[in-house]
């Protein structure tokens, strides 16, 4: 048998570079298996190649055991298979995907918040939920144990989120978590006590124990983006204005004219056809720049309505001024979708891409997450799941952290 530490402290047998599809390098578009009801929702077709290629790499280092060793070869212990995971490396590729899908990250941020809303609601819970929740977390210990980094930001985090965790499983001990709404209580204990990175933890484990209550919800997590592309042209200017006031107070707040402010460019790299960062004032890249400054668009398309005199509706304003089509655009979808919009400034000089990825990997039910930079990071995907062949057996869907008692 492998050696179980090499295991637990690698994670995986292959890592990925990069999981393509939607047409990109011969992939099929989406629109080919969409209306496909086991490739409906975001990212299925991808996913299950990653949980398919996991599945490979196991086999495979089965199959070589049996060529090297015909009569003594045996295939891996079932405990040690499971800690077997798939790495991948994200760079930025997948951080613009966010900004340019308003419509796909409002729904996944509502699912998320509609979750814990229906959890927190609850006005009671009962001692087997409650006994899943002092499980959960004791299981969300080990496995924050066993995250390693070696980037400083992320290895200050994962001290913070230790220290909170001890706190909480200590608070667990004498918490009522049965009576008088327990888990809005707990959270709000957290979220005093606790650094964000606890705070998070322990929204996730919220969910846990109440799959029953939540589980519907990711029927909405697919998103249309060419339901809402279309512009009211009709909206009076007086609306468009209070949106932007509303929705975007926080981009017309910022010093656009400052270097810091717009010192970041993204463009499309020639080679790899994938989406880059560089410096505005260091090198000659201003003239690829991609629409993904959001903020920076919004601020020039208010100081255009201000001046504008001319017919009260935005179909006549943007017949005058183009240019800001886009930003218009914007400013709808976020005015229905609430969560549409990264509110912050996506080309300054403190942005930090890694945050973005962090964000998306998450719902991909991506564990230890570990920037190698400011720009790409390595993660683990389906660490602890069952295997094809188990799945007809593999009982609750609690894989994701690993199990009491035993290596991570």
């Amino acid at each position: 048998q492998p050696d179980a530490e090499q295991i637990r402290s690698v994670g995986y047998l292959m890592r990925t570079t990069a999981v393509y599809g939607s047409g990109k390098f011969g992939a099929a578009d989406r629109e080919l298996i969409c209306d496909r009801p086991e490739f409906a929702g975001p990212f299925q077709a991808e996913l299950l190649a990653v949980y398919l290629v996991r599945a490979f790499t196991v086999d495979i280092v089965e199959h070589l055991a049996r060529i090297r060793s015909p009569q003594t070869a045996v295939k891996i212990a079932p405990e040690l298979r499971r800690a077997i995971g798939v790495g991948n490396s994200t760079g930025l590729g997948m951080a613009p995907y966010l900004i340019s899908h308003p419509v796909l990250l409002n729904n996944w941020i509502a699912t998320r918040e509609t979750a814990l809303a229906r959890v927190l609601a609850l006005p009671s819970a009962s001692a087997a939920e409650a006994e899943v929740f002092r499980v959960m977390l004791a299981r969300a210990s080990i496995n924050a144990a066993d995250w390693h980094s070696v980037h400083p930001l992320q290895i200050e985090k994962l001290a913070l989120l230790r220290a909170d965790l001890e706190k909480l499983t200590a608070h667990t001990a004498e918490a009522d978590l049965q009576n008088d709404r327990p888990w809005q209580r707990f959270l709000d204990w957290t979220v005093e006590h606790c650094s964000l990175e606890g705070q998070e933890q322990i929204v996730s484990l919220l969910l846990e124990p109440h799959g029953a209550l939540v589980d519907d919800l990711v029927d909405t997590m697919g998103a249309d983006e060419d339901a809402v592309f279309r512009i009211d042209g009709a909206m009076p200017v007086e609306r468009l204005r209070a949106i932007l006031a509303d929705t975007y107070g926080w981009a017309l707040d910022i010093a656009w004219q400052d270097r810091e402010s717009i010192a970041r460019v993204w463009y499309i790299s020639e080679e790899k056809l994938e989406p880059r960062l560089g410096e505005r004032f260091e090198e000659p890249i201003e003239a690829y720049e991609q629409p993904l400054a959001p903020g920076r668009d919004v601020a020039a398309l208010h100081g255009a309505l201000v001046q504008w005199a001319g017919e009260p509706v935005t179909a006549a304003f943007l017949l005058a001024h183009p240019e800001h089509r886009a930003a218009v655009r914007r400013a709808q979808i976020a005015a229905k979708l609430p969560y549409a919009e990264i509110r912050d400034n996506t080309i300054s000089s403190e942005l930090l891409p890694i945050d973005m990825l962090r964000c998306k990997l998450s719902f991909f039910g991506a564990t230890h997450f570990d920037p190698r930079s400011d720009r790409w990071v390595r993660i683990n995907m389906y660490r602890g799941a069952p295997f094809p062949d188990e799945l007809s057996n593999a009982g609750d869907d609690d894989w994701s952290y690993p199990p009491l008692g035993k290596e991570a």
